[in-house]
């Protein structure tokens, strides 16, 4: 640890643990005690990597319901950007609900540059389905409402799913957004 509080250095991200459901709570405080201590020239930010998942809650009326949810990607962790000092550690160190910093021993390690570029990105949106490949869909709006298909293929990034249909007595594969079908339920 850095006992000088030359401020010259350069602020780096550090990880800290908290206890189970505490990242807000924690970060919260340490916002408050650095402004009321003045240390913003130590500690300069905080942040709780999420990503934001799109839960489809069933149908109500032929249309799907879904609603956006937040969810931290590192459950118990917190970033800090701050200078490293014997203060700085000691108040970040003292707020309720942090059990450590992150690194060997009680020796804290900031994060490269490759790691937290990782963690600085728009939060992603996920979307989480309740279906698979091999199982039965029923599209629920377009022109091919009503219609039962099998679920041939997902797309990555979820966004999207090939269907295998029964159209004019022959199968025919098509691809709809995947928050236009439903699973059917057996």
């Amino acid at each position: 640890m850095n006992t000088n509080t030359n401020t010259t250095e350069e602020a780096k991200w550090y990880v800290i643990h908290t206890y189970s459901g505490y990242e807000n709570k924690v970060a919260t405080n340490l916002e408050k005690i650095v402004e009321n201590r003045k240390l913003e020239h130590l500690i300069q930010g905080m942040k709780i990597p999420f990503e934001t998942v799109i839960e489809t809650t069933g149908e109500d009326k032929g249309k799907k319901k879904s609603k956006e949810v937040e969810r931290k990607l590192f459950p118990s962790y917190v970033l800090v950007k701050m200078i490293m000092t014997d203060e700085s550690w000691h108040v970040v160190r003292n707020i309720r609900g942090v059990t450590a910093f992150v690194g060997p021993g009680s020796k804290p390690v900031a994060l490269t540059d490759e790691e937290i570029q990782k963690f600085e990105i728009d939060p992603i949106t996920v979307t989480e389905i309740d279906f698979g490949l091999g199982d039965s869909v029923k599209i629920i709006e377009g022109a091919l409402k009503d219609s039962v298909g099998i679920v041939e293929e997902i797309s990555s990034d979820k966004k999207k799913v090939k269907l295998m249909i029964s159209m004019f007595g022959r199968q025919t594969s098509i691809e709809v957004e995947t928050l236009s079908v439903v699973a059917i339920k057996m």
